[in-house]
């Protein structure tokens, strides 16, 4: 029903990613996209040598739901394609796993930008 120290646990440990990220965007001059790709980057590591699952397991959405959860979807889709197409699953694979939030991500972009005057920090 009502589990309190899982959704501590989801808290903490996607607080702490989302604090580490902060972080680096404060405190050194990394971009937040190159932050964003180091995220990605190490949610693809993780899962590929094994180590998201455990993860998931201890925090559940904690770790899924930030842009950790993405690089692992797009290393067990082209880990998954490698095994069932060969080297152009590798490509392919990635791409048909997260195709679901991709589509959304551009969508709802498309939509906010319709509804919304984009302007940048001068124009303001």
């Amino acid at each position: 029903m009502f589990d309190l120290l899982l959704y501590l646990k989801v808290f903490l440990v996607g607080g702490f990613i989302c604090s580490v990220a902060q972080v680096l965007i404060i405190k050194t001059k990394i971009t937040s996209a190159r932050i964003l790709v180091l995220f990605v980057v190490i949610g693809v590591f993780l899962e590929a040598i094994g180590v998201f699952d455990y993860l998931i397991e201890f925090a559940d959405c904690g770790v899924t739901i930030p842009i950790l959860g993405f690089g692992k979807a797009l290393a067990e889709g082209a880990i998954l394609g490698a095994q069932e197409s060969g080297l152009i699953g590798v490509f392919t694979g990635g791409l048909t796993k997260t195709a679901g939030g991709i589509a959304a991500a551009v969508g709802f972009a498309y939509l906010f930008a319709i509804i919304f005057d984009a302007r940048t920090k001068k124009n303001m």
